[in-house]
Parts: C-alpha cells; structure tokens; sequence
C-alpha cells in the first residue's frame, strides 16, 4: 500500500525538501503542502492524507492549533518536525497532547550519521506511523473486560519496584498511567522513554506537574525512594545498582553503537542483579523490539511483566514483542494499567 502524505511548513525550500526525499520513497506519495495551519486543516479535508508532517511555528495558525483542529475533524497520523532544542521540548510535547502521533528533529542529520540513512530513517519512520495508526482517543472508551479478566494473574512476589519502558506514543501513555497514582504510591519507578537529551529534563518537569507524585530526571549516585519516579536522561543510560535495601542509580554515557539512548534492555539487565523477583516491568507501545531481552531475563528470575494491548497503543511494536515471546503476565489497556498499578500495596 502506498500511503498519502501531506507536508506543511511555511518555509518553501524546506516543504521542496521534503517533497522530494519524500517522493522517492515507492511506499510514500506526497498527495499536497501547506503553508500554515489553515491551509493544512483544508487540504486535510481535501485531499484524506494517511499522515501529516507539521511544523510547530507557522503564520496565521500555528502547528498546535492546526492538530487540535484535524484531530477533532479528521482524525490523521500526524508527525511534528521540531528542534532538537530544550525551547522545542514544550510545544513539541503540547503537540502530543493535542494529538499528534510522533515527533522528529527537524534536522535529519540529528538522527544519523549520514545524510542518506537519515533520508530513510524519516521515511520509514513516515510509513510506520501512517500503517499502525490508531485513532485512540479518548482511552476511556476502550473495553475493560480483558483487563479484568486478568486480574486472575497474581505477582510471583510482593512489587517493590516498577519500571516502564516505551517509545513511539510514550509521553501521552506515561501522562496518563503516572496522573493515576496516588501520593503516596509506595514503591520507586524507573521510566525509560526513548527521546533526545534536550527533552527529557522538561518531560519530568511537564510530569511533575501533571502527577501526585513526584517526577524527576534521574541523578547518577541517588538512592531510589518509593513514591518518585525517575526518568532516564536523554543520550545516556540508566541503570540500577546496589542491593535491596540500598539501591540506587548510575547515569553513564552510552556507547556510540547503542541504538537506543536510553535503551530499556539495558535498565531491565541492570535489575536483574538487584531485586529481579520483586520488579514489575511493564512495556508500552513504541516501534521496535527494546525491553523484551531485559523482560525475558527478568522474567527467567521470578519478576512480573505487563504489557500494553494493541488498541491502546500508537505504534504495537515493543508490546507486541513481549506478548509474542508469551513474557506478559497480563496485557492491559492504557487506562487499565494506571488502575491497576494505583492498586499495588506496599
């Protein structure tokens, strides 16, 4: 299947630019441009795009307001095209909120070494998200009864630590999963979210805000407290070290060959040897298969795994790999796991 895409941006040389890299691509077919949010909200209507690249800051009406609009006439596979800058992060993540599926530096060659392996990346990265797209809003109409259904799986062991992996979709899912903890949730997080270094500083603070509990980048040397989650610095990786009783984090830079900067199979390995039989690992939607090697260790050690549906999830990648691995110990909606995990006792 070819899929239909719509550039908007009110630079001409760049909306060129992404016309042609676009239009070599045999999967993708540029189908119409927009200059600014008006424009883009119209040629939606008109011309039925499987997926949009949008820009942020655009004349007449800016990308935010344009995806709000589409969302709520035309539900589409948006992708935004941001600064890799800590001043991107906060309209980028607004974006989110609004709807949009994904985001992508604006400077391709931020996303690999040469100019033509970024060429492809974008373009694959444009072909997953208009083939898995969902329209899954608003997460409350989802059916619930797998969820409860799978309640009949109990944990191995008590939970003592959570830690959350994903990807593609992830700040939305983890914003709605963390706003249902209480203050006083009884256990440390480690989240894994795979996103620039520029980012993650904000994504903690955006989700502080947003939670009873407390959210922050995570420190290398600080002890892990229960009720605070953790978020893993952009760039570098996370892991856990120490004993039970005395755990605690070591941010280090990550090698140049490492995919995923953090990567989740990295943090999941580092769990193994502190407190394997006590953690939860739960994978959230995101392309690709990070997190299943570090489940499938953990779960060799007695730990318990949940894993979000396909519905639920953007991009059914990552969960998908650990449901197919037969790893999940329950498979859960967005709006169930943040339930369920709020239900977790000390």
């Amino acid at each position: 299947m070819i899929f239909r895409v719509l550039i908007v941006d009110d630079s001409s040389f760049f909306r060129n630019r992404l016309s042609d890299i676009i239009s070599a691509d045999p999967n993708l077919e540029v189908v119409g441009t927009a200059a600014d949010g008006e424009q883009a909200i119209t040629a939606t209507l008109q011309l039925k795009p499987h997926i949009i690249t949008m820009d942020i800051e655009m004349p007449k009406m800016d990308g935010i307001t344009a995806v709000r609009a589409i969302m709520d006439k035309r539900p589409t596979a948006i992708l935004m095209l941001s600064t890799t800058s800590t001043a991107g992060a906060k309209p980028t993540f607004e974006a989110l909120e609004a709807g949009a599926v994904d985001y992508m530096p604006k400077r391709f060659e931020d996303i690999a070494r040469n100019q033509q392996a970024a060429h492809q990346k974008f373009c694959q990265r444009l072909y997953q998200l208009a083939l898995n797209f969902k329209n899954t809003q608003p997460t409350h109409s989802h059916p619930r009864t797998a969820a409860i259904d799978s309640r009949q799986s109990l944990p191995r062991h008590p939970i003592k630590l959570i830690a959350i992996g994903t990807s593609t979709g992830g700040p939305i899912a983890l914003q709605k999963i963390l706003s249902q903890l209480p203050t006083n949730f009884p256990h440390p997080i480690l989240l894994i979210q795979h996103m620039p270094a520029a980012f993650t500083h904000s994504f903690a603070e955006r989700l502080n805000t947003q939670c009873a509990i407390t959210v922050k980048q995570a420190i290398d040397g600080e002890k892990i407290q229960p009720g605070i989650a953790y978020l893993a610095p952009g760039g570098q990786q996370m892991l856990l070290k120490g004993s039970r009783d005395q755990a605690y984090l070591q941010v280090q830079n990550s090698d140049i060959e490492q995919a995923y900067q953090p990567c989740i199979d990295l943090t999941l390995e580092s769990i193994s040897t502190v407190c394997p039989a006590e953690t939860l690992a739960i994978i959230l939607t995101g392309m690709g298969a990070d997190g299943r090697r570090g489940c499938e260790i953990l779960k060799q050690l007695q730990a318990t795994v949940w894993s979000q549906d396909e519905q639920s999830s953007t991009i059914y990648g990552m969960p998908m790999a650990i449901a197919k691995a037969n790893l999940a110990d329950k498979v859960l909606s967005l709006a169930d796991i943040g339930q369920q995990l709020s239900e977790i006792k000390a």
